[in-house]
């Protein structure tokens, strides 16, 4: 069963950037979409950008776009999110899943939560001055 472990969450000033990672146990070459999403004390958890494997089409949720870019090492099966310009209301804890049958990630959305079958533990990204 697919493990993903996140890590380069962290304590940043705004306008500062991190660059978030997701290894996974084995190659995810054959699943069909992976993503990040978030969750700040209190919402939901929302989708913040994903990837189609492929072909790497990816898409960004609005608030993200133009700050935030999805890439992936597939020898090293690790799923990166570098984030610039954050601020205040990026703080949440950020979390890679997994796609392996339904399809979720397009150019049009990140699809539902329960299309993403395996998910990592987190990693917690606070933005604060």
């Amino acid at each position: 069963q697919l493990q993903l472990v996140e890590s380069g969450g962290g304590l940043v000033q705004p306008g500062e950037s991190l660059r978030l990672s997701c290894v996974a146990s084995e190659s995810i070459e054959d699943y069909y979409s992976i993503g990040w999403f978030r969750q700040a004390p209190g919402k939901e958890r929302e989708g913040v950008s994903c990837m189609r494997i492929r072909d790497d089409s990816t898409y960004y949720t609005d608030s993200v776009k133009g700050r935030f870019t999805i890439s992936r090492d597939n020898a090293k099966n690790i799923l990166y999110l570098q984030m610039s310009s954050l601020k205040s209301e990026d703080t949440a804890a950020y979390y890679c899943a997994a796609d392996l049958s339904f399809g979720a990630c397009s150019t049009y959305g990140l699809g539902a939560l329960n299309e993403y079958e395996y998910w990592g533990q987190g990693t917690q990204v606070t933005v604060s001055s």
